[in-house]
């Protein structure tokens, strides 16, 4: 699975989300960055990342996910751009 994959699974899968994912050999990070995770506490916002890509990870080829989620007045200086 390429990270540019992965990248558009989630952006198109979660409200207005900018994603960054880096990583290899079924172990990615990314950094989620999307007006649809305020008011939601951190578990229900990487439960909305981990949705996007159910399908790679109960197929095998996703097997270590870190995430870091977001609102886009939350994100560090590294996140990806606000839009």
């Amino acid at each position: 699975m390429e990270t540019a994959q992965i990248k558009s699974l989630i952006e198109s899968g979660i409200p207005g989300a900018r994603a960054e994912v880096s990583g290899g050999d079924g172990k990615y990070e990314t950094t989620v960055v999307s007006e649809h995770f305020r008011g939601l506490p951190a578990v229900k916002r990487h439960q909305a990342v981990y949705a996007t890509l159910a399908e790679y990870i109960t197929g095998g080829l996703l097997h270590a996910l870190t995430i870091r989620a977001y609102t886009p007045d939350e994100a560090p200086n590294e996140a990806p751009a606000k839009t």
